[in-house]
């Protein structure tokens, strides 16, 4: 909040003076321009500098690609170009936004409440406005707010990748009718791989066996570092846990042994984060998953790249592993586990309340 003494008496001789000099004041700052600038300008002191959206933006982009912890061309063209030249043309246009939260709300318009892409092009959007005002001169109150979650809102289901758990048997109709060719043999091994270690998609990319110093034993590792709210995650060893078939019976698919050998061969996966992309665009073309998706809706549930993951968490639980070892395991925190994670299904779950229930028999008489 500025104020800003324009120097009229109080008088009905001065109103018509008054109000030109407010609304020239007042156009002064939607060019960019703080109360006393703009009073300067008027007053001559200063030559009216305009304020150029875009090429303050030509400058953001320079500083984020040339200086600083520099971004890459493609990260830039992904995350900051398409919200920031829309940012521009609102400001340049005849309706432009008043203030940062009108403008963080127009650009944000038409992306889910609390999605990934919500919450980057808000970031975006934010740095951009932070960078007009320390380095373009920009008017103080275009500086946004220090806390964006008003503008990013939250979604509705807070489960990471938004998406529900399979069944043990679920997951093994739909990589039996995967195609039998070569895409089709290694994106099976790609779904063995999450199910049974509950794996993020990307985390395929930062997979080994490796020998433990203590016991000798050879285990799983993943040396993949997730950033989070606490910084990044630590790498990790992960539990193996074998899916059950529809007799009851452990699935014995040897990933280990076949990894070891080089006879487990992944399919492309993409650049950085695009694991789980390419993991959506093929599962997409195939029937089985269609039909899958289908089923789960019916239930009112979603199956997503992420659904393994969270199969992997249910059958954790469910074989009575507590949830510590299950986070570790996954490599999250305890608090996102038990936040985000599947925990039970409605059968477990009631079986679980029945088995409490049971008549325990007589009660041991007192002495």
């Amino acid at each position: 909040m500025q104020s800003l003494a324009i120097g009229f008496d109080w008088s009905r001789a001065s109103l018509g003076p008054a109000l030109a000099r407010i609304r020239n004041l007042y156009l002064l700052t939607l060019q960019g321009h703080d109360v006393h600038q703009a009073a300067r300008i008027l007053s001559g002191a200063v030559g009216n500098i305009s304020r150029d959206w875009g090429t303050a933006l030509l400058n953001f982009q320079r500083q984020k690609l040339e200086h600083g912890t520099a971004i890459q061309p493609s990260t830039w063209a992904k995350h900051y170009a398409p919200v920031l030249t829309m940012a521009v043309q609102l400001l340049d246009g005849d309706a432009a936004p008043l203030t940062p939260a009108d403008l963080l709300d127009a650009c944000l318009r038409g992306h889910p409440p609390g999605s990934r892409m919500r919450q980057i092009r808000a970031q975006s959007l934010a740095q951009f406005l932070r960078h007009c005002v320390d380095r373009e001169g920009f008017a103080g109150r275009w500086r946004p707010p220090a806390d964006l979650r008003a503008s990013i809102g939250a979604a509705v289901a807070p489960t990471p990748g938004g998406g529900d758990p399979f069944s043990d048997t679920e997951i093994l109709a739909l990589i039996k009718a995967l195609p039998n060719d070569v895409p089709g043999r290694r994106w099976a091994d790609a779904l063995r791989l999450l199910a049974e270690l509950g794996l993020r998609p990307v985390e395929l990319k930062h997979l080994a066996v490796r020998l433990e110093l203590g016991s000798g034993e050879l285990i799983w590792w993943c040396s993949h570092r997730k950033r989070s709210g606490g910084g990044l995650t630590e790498p990790r060893r992960i539990h193996s846990l074998p899916l059950t078939d529809w007799d009851g019976a452990r699935q014995q698919w040897n990933l280990m042994e076949r990894w070891r050998s080089g006879l487990l061969e992944l399919p492309p996966l993409g650049n950085g984060p695009g694991a789980a992309d390419a993991l959506g665009t093929y599962l997409k073309r195939q029937p089985a998953w269609r039909s899958l998706v289908e089923r789960l809706a019916s239930r009112d549930e979603r199956a997503v790249p992420y659904s393994f993951r969270h199969s992997y968490s249910l059958r954790g639980h469910q074989l009575g592993i507590d949830a510590g070892s299950v986070a570790r395991s996954m490599g999250h925190s305890l608090e996102v586990h038990l936040r985000s994670y599947p925990w039970s299904s409605e059968a477990a779950t009631a079986a679980a309340f029945d088995r409490a229930l049971a008549d325990p028999g007589p009660s041991p008489q007192l002495p």
